[in-house]
């Protein structure tokens, strides 16, 4: 291990590619030999935060439990990965302040991908007023303002968006670089932007 720990916070829309990402960095991040957890939305809703609904103000408790979370591993040396919609650029800011050790990653993906890539059928039903509170459709998504970097799904493939997020750990300090040359890996695809 390289090191203090610290948090990767992956915020986008449903079906963005949150999971995806955090999956591909937590096997990433374990080849480095760091210890990692993934705090991913819809399993930390089974257990954590069970019981809390979709209400903004439940919404933000969601998160404040997963920012709490997330601030015991990275003290203790752990790679956190969190991949929760986090809708509110309030409560994302919250807990940056509480963790320090924090990398927001915007996961960027156009409304429509979503919708075709959605396996559960949840926005079919947002869309038909089946589901209430439903970011991006029936409740608001904020799009970060400043994150430390940006992810184009739509773009870019997955391995593509794992390639940038490490080189962005490398260039930040949170990581050393694996080969010795992190800017092979940091190229970006044609139209993107960090």
């Amino acid at each position: 291990m390289a090191g203090e720990g610290f948090v990767v916070w992956f915020t986008g829309l449903p079906s963005a590619g949150t999971s995806t990402l955090a999956r591909l960095l937590d096997s990433e991040l374990r080849e480095r030999g760091w210890p990692v957890e993934v705090l991913d939305g819809d399993e930390v809703r089974l257990r954590l935060t069970k019981g809390l609904g979709f209400s903004r103000e439940d919404r933000d408790e969601n998160i404040r439990r997963i920012a709490f979370v997330a601030r015991l591993l990275a003290r203790h040396g752990v790679a956190a990965i969190t991949a929760a919609i986090s809708p509110y650029r309030a409560a994302r800011d919250e807990a940056r302040q509480e963790i320090g050790r924090f990398v927001e990653i915007y996961v960027r993906c156009g409304l429509n991908t979503c919708v075709e890539r959605d396996v559960k059928g949840l926005y079919r039903r947002a869309l038909a007023g089946e589901i209430a509170n439903f970011t991006g459709i029936s409740d608001p998504y904020e799009e970060p303002l400043a994150p430390e970097l940006t992810v184009e799904t739509d773009r870019e493939s997955a391995a593509q968006s794992v390639a940038r997020i490490l080189a962005r750990l490398e260039a930040l300090g949170y990581l050393t670089p694996a080969d010795g040359n992190s800017t092979a890996r940091a190229e970006h695809p044609a139209g993107v932007r960090a």
